[in-house]
């Protein structure tokens, strides 16, 4: 590899705030803020929305084949496009 040219290639902390998780990562995200975790210093960076506090993987995401206008929309006219 070219020297000079790459980022920087470090562990970093992402923290989720709503669910309030930690994230150890290797990023090579440029941040000014730092935390001190384990007895360590590391970057760190907040995040709105991680896997731990979105729905879709929390399991809490709506189900739209019942709700919502889509559903509507095939209990109208869903027998004559062939649906039940």
């Amino acid at each position: 590899m070219k020297s000079g040219i790459h980022p920087a290639y470090r562990t970093v902390v992402f923290h989720d705030t709503s669910a309030d998780q930690y994230f150890k990562v290797g990023s090579t995200i440029n941040t000014a803020r730092t935390i001190e975790l384990e007895g360590e210093t590391f970057p760190y960076v907040p995040l709105d929305v991680s896997s731990a506090s979105h729905p879709y993987y929390t399991g809490q995401q709506k189900v739209l084949a019942k709700e919502g206008s889509a559903a509507r929309f095939n209990q109208r006219f869903g027998r004559f496009l062939g649906q039940k």
